[in-house]
């Protein structure tokens, strides 16, 4: 969600990709957002005083396509909270991030949790 500086809801987002993988390895890791939500139909971006915005979530980042509709839009900051599991944060977080912000030619502000879950899934 984007609020405004009057703490106004301006914009809300689901991500569209959703994150249904298998990552196997010893513990035989897997998820299935799938099972649980809904996803985006829509491509979100908004127009800020300060500059204009595009938004996505976590596993979002691996599909340039979103990001090339989102500079058509003319944004100049990507947002992205993330939960990368500790696997594939190690392994592919933080190239795609520097990804996105090259080839889009855009700043990226992201923040990713991190920790141990109840779930025993680590980020």
């Amino acid at each position: 969600m984007l609020f405004n500086p009057q703490g106004k809801r301006v914009a809300s987002y689901d991500k569209i990709h959703l994150f249904d993988v298998n990552l196997g390895g010893k513990n035989n890791e897997s998820y299935c957002e799938s099972n649980t939500i809904i996803p985006e139909k829509d491509v979100v971006s908004v127009v800020t005083p300060f500059s204009n915005i595009g938004m996505s979530i976590c596993y979002d980042l691996r599909f340039p396509e979103l990001y090339r509709d989102l500079t058509a839009r003319d944004i100049v900051i990507l947002t992205m909270p993330t939960a990368f599991t500790e696997t594939t944060d190690r392994q592919h977080w933080e190239l795609l991030l520097r990804t996105r912000a090259v080839e889009n030619q855009c700043f990226v502000i992201v923040v990713n949790q991190g920790g141990q879950h109840t779930s025993k899934r680590r980020t």
